[in-house]
């Protein structure tokens, strides 16, 4: 084959390359809804939490004990999307943490959200090295910090009320960013870690948490999701992030009969894999 050929060849092949991956994008454009997704991955024992608003905007919240998220990210995304608009780092025990530094690498983060506790483990620094290497935008957590996301949407963080940059966890489950979601008239409580001396800092504000879904604390450990604290979101659904047979004894079989008790749905990842509920902003529907 002559060098004409050749050429002519490689360009009518980036020619139809160009036309496939604009007729994805086109396609996934037309399959767009109004609902907003919020995917819990399963991870093992660890947490990772993927949202997707219905205009596109994207927040993946922990990053799991490994690097599972990489797979699960590509997954649910579409081959062409490199583009993750947040990051949040609840606190960073590596399995929030471990698969970060990956993601990173392979997709372009806009902004990134973490409370700067003082605190290391070399996946921890692995992650703000690549963050700090890319120039990525680090914001600190407080309670002023909200994002509003359009078309009665919005990201609000519930705790640390003020800024813990710096401080130093006895037990750092309890430095864990809360945070709540809302779209019209369904809330989602992403609780990280936090464990009872948290959830009980919390209450003692008198806010908000009434949440149609709330994320368990700690795996769904017996140290987290007290009555009061359940008493006070008052959860339809309760997700839980754990692994299966794991050594830690997750979740509490205490934690499971209470949440029997107040009658409310408990989904775990470990026995059902990745976690897809999906809202209009009116009602929550549950797929896996």
């Amino acid at each position: 084959m002559s060098n004409v050929k050749k050429k002519i060849g490689i360009i009518l092949f980036a020619l139809l390359s160009l036309c496939l991956v604009i007729g994805c994008i086109y396609y996934d454009q037309s399959q767009s809804t109004d609902n907003l997704e919020v995917i819990f991955f399963d991870v093992g024992q660890g947490d990772s939490i993927f949202i997707e608003t219905p205009n596109k905007f994207q927040i993946l919240i922990d990053g799991g004990d490994d690097n599972q998220v990489i797979y699960k990210l590509g997954k649910y995304m579409p081959f062409y999307d490199r583009t993750i608009d947040l990051v949040v780092v609840s606190h960073p025990h590596d399995d929030h943490v471990m698969g970060f530094a990956e993601v990173l690498k392979r997709y372009e983060v806009e902004k990134i959200l973490i409370t700067g506790v003082d605190y290391y483990t070399p996946a921890y620094a692995a992650f703000l090295d690549e963050a700090k290497k890319q120039n990525i935008s680090i914001d600190i957590a407080t309670q002023d910090w909200e994002l509003d996301l359009g078309d009665n949407q919005r990201l609000d963080v519930i705790y640390p009320f003020e800024s813990i940059e710096g401080v130093k966890f006895e037990n750092l489950n309890n430095s864990s960013i809360v945070m709540q979601l809302t779209f019209n008239e369904i809330n989602f409580l992403f609780t990280g870690d936090a464990e009872t001396e948290e959830e009980h800092v919390i209450l003692s504000a008198g806010i908000d948490l009434q949440s149609e879904v709330l994320k368990a604390g700690h795996h769904g450990s017996d140290t987290s999701s007290s009555k009061e604290f359940l008493e006070a979101v008052n959860p339809q659904q309760v997700v839980i992030s754990v692994g299966e047979d794991n050594s830690f004894g997750h979740p509490s079989l205490r934690t499971i009969n209470r949440m029997k008790r107040m009658d409310i749905n408990t989904f775990r990842t470990d026995q059902i894999s990745d976690i897809v509920l999906i809202t209009d902003g009116v009602e929550v529907s549950i797929n896996y």
